[in-house]
């Protein structure tokens, strides 16, 4: 799986390269790291504070969007999240703001 998975961000990394994403090559995982750092500490600059249990949550949506190149808003539905609790956990954490956050963070993470 590892194997893979290193294949998989080798490949869109390539991708986004040749489509002009990116002026460089850059691993795919390493941008979607930078771009979630960011957005984090975008973020949590203004009022908006997340707390452990949402970053472990923002953390698993990350790695899926480095694994599958984008989230979608039924992701919560699926592996790995209804391992750790599906739509139902993700809802009494983030509220009605659930979709918000999945969209925005698909946006923000998989951006250039």
């Amino acid at each position: 799986m590892k194997k893979e998975r290193g294949e998989l961000f080798a490949l869109v990394s390539i991708l986004r390269r040749v489509t002009g994403i990116d002026d460089e090559l850059t691993a795919y995982d390493k941008t979607v790291d930078r771009n979630f750092q960011k957005w984090i500490f975008e973020k949590q600059a203004g009022a908006l504070k997340f707390n452990e249990a949402q970053m472990h949550w923002m953390r698993v949506m990350k790695e899926h969007i480095a694994t599958s190149v984008h989230i979608e808003v039924d992701a919560p539905d699926y592996t790995p999240f209804d391992e750790i609790g599906g739509r139902g956990k993700m809802f009494q954490l983030f509220g009605t703001g659930m979709n918000v956050v999945i969209s925005e963070m698909d946006v923000a993470v998989v951006a250039a």
